[in-house]
This record gives structure tokens, sequence and C-alpha cells, in this order.
């Protein structure tokens, strides 16, 4: 258990490192260069979604484009997390932290940014696999440098709650490696994680997640003007991460 976490636990240490570091060098820093910082992380989190988001334009199911795959799977998402409440639960839990941990500012916000950008993406699902059936942490400490660098610039805009974030990324992240595990010798068992990276399934989760991103990109750019109040709801577009895939199975077993 501990080897299947092990990847998990170093990218959970790297984000509370980084976040410490950010606090400890924000208040150093000007105003005007902390937006500066917002505004680059912003710019590589857009570049990021938009090559995650390419891999939809390598996709087809018979006459149905992968693009088109990837708008059905974020309209019915955004639909359920609307019905669900899933961006006002995140912003509820970021709530609930900020007074168990007396975080003050801008916790909540930093909280739902840090949680979205450090979970979104193929990497959260590749790395758990291959830490949690092979052994193999490469991914999450590859991921975990990223992550570091990621949480200094957000911590030094948005405060605390980048360092809560580390519990979503021990649960997400462990969640994964742990489940995992427990298929590694059943229905999983001789599974190539590395060969997930070309199935459409997971080239549908790419390619929604890298919209998903974009949108993270979108709001720490907002962040980094002072224009908070028009982002994007992203955590409402989270369940289109599961629903494209599940659209991508069911149009294969149309068009094989």
């Amino acid at each position: 258990m501990l080897t299947a976490l092990s990847g998990t636990l170093a990218n959970v240490a790297a984000v509370l490192l980084g976040g410490l570091a950010g606090l400890l060098l924000g208040g150093r820093l000007p105003e005007q260069v902390q937006r500066t910082l917002l505004q680059a992380l912003a710019l590589v989190a857009l570049f990021i979604g938009m090559d995650m988001a390419w891999a939809l334009r390598e996709l087809a199911f018979g006459p149905v484009p992968g693009v088109v795959v990837g708008l059905v799977a974020m309209v019915l998402g955004a639909v359920a997390g609307e019905l669900l409440g899933i961006e006002d639960a995140l912003g509820r839990a970021g709530e609930r932290m900020q007074r168990r941990l007396r975080g003050g500012g801008r916790f909540t916000e930093g909280f739902v940014a840090a949680t979205l950008l450090f979970c979104v993406g193929p990497m959260t699902i590749i790395g758990g696999l291959q830490n949690g059936l092979a052994g193999d942490p490469t991914t999450y400490l590859l991921k975990a440098g990223l992550d570091l660098v990621a949480a200094t610039a957000l911590a030094g805009v948005y405060g605390s709650g980048v360092l809560a974030s580390a519990l979503s990324v021990l649960v997400i992240q462990g969640g994964i490696a742990l489940g995992a595990l427990a298929l590694a010798g059943g229905l999983l068992s001789g599974l190539d994680p590395a060969s997930l990276r070309t199935h459409p399934a997971m080239l549908t989760l790419t390619g929604t997640g890298g919209l998903v991103l974009l949108g993270i990109g979108w709001n720490l750019m907002l962040g980094g003007l002072d224009l908070g109040e028009r982002r994007v709801r992203v955590g409402s577009f989270l369940p289109a991460l599961l629903l494209g895939p599940l659209l991508a199975w069911a149009l294969g077993l149309l068009w094989k």
C-alpha cells in the first residue's frame, strides 16, 4: 500500500512545500508582481489546456468527430454539474476549511482553483494506475515538480487555501492508486498503463480535461486582472470528465 501511495505522498509534499514557499514570499512581493505571477501561471494553464484539448482532433467515431463528443460531454456535464450543485459544494467545502483552519483573504478561491488545477488531467489518472498497478511513481513525481511551482505561485496570491488543496490531492490521487492496487490481481491484471494514452476513452478524457483546464486558466487570468466576477464555473463541468469516456465507449461499440 505504501508503494502504491508513494507518488501521491510525494505530490502532497510538493503542494505543501510550494504553498509554504508562496506564503513566505507572497507577503513580501508587491501586489502588481503577484498579479503578474498569476497571469504567468494562467498562460501556462491555457497552453497545457489547449494541448490536451487537441486530443479531440485525433478522434473520430464513424461520422462523429471527437470535437462533437467533447462538446456533448461538456454540455451534459454542465447540466449535471449545475443540477448537482458541484461548484457551490466546492465553495462551501472551502469555506468550512477556512473556518476550521482560520484562514483569511481568498482562502476558498485558492482552495477551489488549486484543487481543480492539481487534480484535473490525464496525469492524475495515468499516474494513479501506474503507481497502483506497477508501483511506478514516475508520472506522479513529474506532476509533483509541476505542482510545486504552481502551488508557490498560487499561494503567493490566494494564501493558505492552496495548502488545503493538498488534502484533495491525497484523497483523489490516493483513491485512484489504491483502487488500481485493489484491481491489480483481478480484472486489470497485466494491463500496461502506458497503453491507455492512445485509447479512445483516455483521449476523450484528455480532451475534455483540457477544456476544463482552459476554464481554470481563464479564471486565473481574470484573477490576475482583478476581474473575478466573470469567471467560468469550472466545478460544474467536472461530470464531463466521466461522461466523455462513457460516450467514447458507447460510440466505440457502434463503430468498431
